[in-house]
């Protein structure tokens, strides 16, 4: 050791960071808990105080207390001297009816919080412990909740991706993938003339007529039930939207997706690809890396591609003006577009 390194001082390393990942489970299931037995709806009309929210929830008075002193610190809820209430930020996103109801998406990750505990045992075999068809229509709770959880999410996603997409004079999409229909009742209600057919499978698709129907585009949104890996795509289409859907497929499987895309779209027809996206060495933004694992744990071939890899996949499928583009802030997705030669 030289005389400089000696005369160096010792760096305090602060450990907290370690604790506080270790035990983050703690926050996010007592937000969990809390969604999954209502306590957010129950304080929905009157703030309530501990007695009461145990007697409505059917819960012990002890356990409770613990529960919502807990949700307070969490800033879940604001405790008052006769009670409870809801926060602001859970009258906006946790109450059911609200504009911003984030609840069935919230539940999804209740359907996922076994499953990340077994993420040992799917590194050793690389096998998903949760299949893909018990969301998608063999479970229909779960199928249920994952298409309406993808909903909640897409209304927010949807709307931002109005303002990052122009489909003016464009009358015919494919949503690949498209789960409730959400994106194309949105780009619908946005663009009068256009069309759209949503191809997903049979146990998604039949919920997302509901979504459609609902949104008020039943007359020009239209389900299309079936397997996008292997059914035919319907031609024709002067865009093609696929989102949220790379993440659930390899490399190869979204190199196929790309030429099948291709295939069913006139000339100087528009791919539009959306999905969380890591830069190009795959090792950021934080909330991607981390997605990549929840997707190993889900789906066979689950994992996260980089918006720079899919821009040149597309290229190399014969796609030109390509452009990317990420959504507004705190938003973690990106936008891949180009246009078929």
């Amino acid at each position: 050791m030289n005389e400089k390194m000696k005369d160096q001082k010792p760096v305090a390393l602060d450990p907290s960071p370690l604790m506080q990942l270790s035990t983050a489970y703690w926050g996010s299931q007592t937000l969990l808990t809390a969604n999954r037995i209502g306590l957010f709806e129950k304080l929905e009309q009157q703030e309530m105080d501990a007695e009461a929210i145990a007697r409505a929830l059917g819960t012990q008075l002890r356990a409770t207390r613990l529960l919502l002193k807990a949700c307070t610190a969490l800033q879940l809820l604001e405790e008052t001297p006769s009670g409870f209430r809801n926060s602001s930020m859970s009258r906006a996103f946790l109450v059911p009816g609200a504009p911003g109801f984030l609840g069935n998406a919230i539940r999804y990750s209740d359907n996922l919080y076994a499953t990340w505990g077994e993420l040992e045992d799917t590194l050793r075999t690389g096998t998903p412990p949760m299949a893909t068809e018990q969301y998608t229509g063999d479970d229909p709770e779960r199928t249920r909740h994952f298409v309406y959880g993808m909903h909640d999410r897409a209304l927010g996603i949807g709307r931002a991706m109005l303002g990052l997409v122009d489909l003016s004079g464009r009358r015919q999409m494919l949503d690949v993938g498209g789960g409730p229909g959400t994106y194309s009742s949105l780009f619908a209600r946005e663009y009068p003339d256009l069309h759209s057919r949503v191809l997903d499978l049979p146990g998604v698709a039949a919920i997302a007529e509901e979504i459609i129907a609902s949104m008020g585009v039943a007359d020009r949104v239209t389900t299309l039930p079936g397997d996008y890996l292997s059914d035919d795509y319907p031609g024709g289409n002067d865009v093609v939207l696929i989102s949220g859907v790379f993440h659930r497929e390899s490399e190869a499987g979204c190199r196929r997706l790309i030429e099948r895309a291709r295939d069913s779209l006139v000339s100087g027809g528009l791919l539009v690809v959306s999905d969380v996206f890591t830069e190009a060495d795959g090792a950021s933004p934080l909330f991607a890396t981390l997605f990549g694992l929840n997707m190993l744990l889900t789906a066979a071939d689950g994992g996260v591609h980089s918006d720079r890899h899919v821009a040149d996949w597309m290229a190399e499928s014969g796609f030109n003006q390509i452009h990317r583009k990420p959504f507004p802030e705190p938003m973690p997705h990106r936008i891949v577009m180009g246009t078929k030669l």
